[in-house]
């Protein structure tokens, strides 16, 4: 259920009236010593690359303290807060207190979403980007990436596709996915997109692929899967499901780059008969047009 366009590989569309991915400034008390983590090693992009242009709708969020038995220090946490409906439509109404234009990899806030003072837009201390500042309660405003999660449905030796009844890209195949909600893990949302979009119960069996498109703030998680029983349909937002073979997978009537990319190195695996992750990050060629979604690099390829 991607309701935006994502051209790069992933289903999103730029509108100036789309409503940014605003972040509550939560606090937890955390241990004096404590480290952090390591997430999966990429060497692709910057961190200012991965501002997102746009994402789901957002809700007020109150100020929460997480706490630990061991409480001496206090550290900023940042958190998205979204609706339940993680639909990447591109048109979702922003709320009142917030306004957002298009600039670049980044969409600029005019006002703040607590109070709904003016921002001024400038480096915070201790910081190296520039951020959307209210001048009125002083919250900072952040844009962070958000998450797509999905299914590669495996079947007789075909692959499951589903036709969008939305716009963008209405009337081309996709691999069924959409945003990832809170208080679900990625597993159980793709498993949740997929019954959504094909009315299918589905079974994970690894995941696939993680696809990180920079320019558009978004992340992708797929997973491979197989149908619990042989039975689906298509939801609200599907004209029509089919099963394809590999050869008969209509590559120039896909929906995203991200489903290129994701179905090209599926059929990679198939045909060397060995199944395995891949990470890679998605770029758009300079010059191309959004809609062309053969226009991208697969860069910083790594798989296990």
């Amino acid at each position: 259920m991607l309701k935006a366009i994502q051209n790069l590989g992933s289903p999103t569309t730029i509108t100036t009236a789309t409503t940014v991915g605003f972040v509550a400034y939560f606090y937890r008390l955390k241990p004096p010593h404590a480290t952090k983590t390591s997430a999966f090693v990429s060497n692709s992009t910057s961190p200012q690359s991965l501002l997102s242009f746009y994402s789901p709708r957002t809700r007020p969020t109150k100020p929460l303290l997480f706490l630990t038995r061991k409480t001496r220090s206090l550290e900023p946490v940042r958190a998205h807060s979204t609706r339940p409906e993680s639909k990447m439509d591109g048109t979702s109404s922003s709320p009142s207190s917030v306004a957002a234009q298009s600039s670049g990899s980044a969409r600029k806030i005019n006002f703040c979403q607590w109070c709904g003072g003016q921002t001024k837009h400038d480096i915070p201390d201790g910081e190296e980007k520039t951020r959307a500042i209210c001048t009125v309660c002083g919250k900072i405003m952040y844009q962070n990436p958000k998450m797509v999660v999905g299914c590669l449905i495996e079947h007789d030796n075909k692959v499951l596709l589903c036709k969008r009844n939305i716009q963008p890209s209405y009337g081309l195949w996709t691999l069924p996915a959409g945003y990832l909600e809170i208080g679900e893990s990625a597993a159980e949302g793709a498993i949740r997109e997929t019954w959504e979009e094909a009315h299918a119960e589905v079974e994970i069996v690894s995941p696939f692929a993680q696809l990180d498109i920079p320019l558009i703030g978004q992340t992708y998680i797929i997973f491979l899967a197989k149908l619990k029983k042989p039975h689906f349909s298509p939801g609200p937002e599907s004209l029509e499901c089919q099963l394809f073979s590999l050869d008969d997978i209509p590559f120039d009537s896909l929906a995203f780059s991200s489903m290129v990319v994701t179905l090209k190195l599926y059929i990679e695996d198939v045909k060397a008969g060995s199944q395995k992750f891949h990470y890679g990050t998605i770029n758009k060629r300079p010059g191309s047009s959004p809609s062309d979604t053969h226009a991208y690099t697969l860069d910083h390829h790594l798989q296990s």
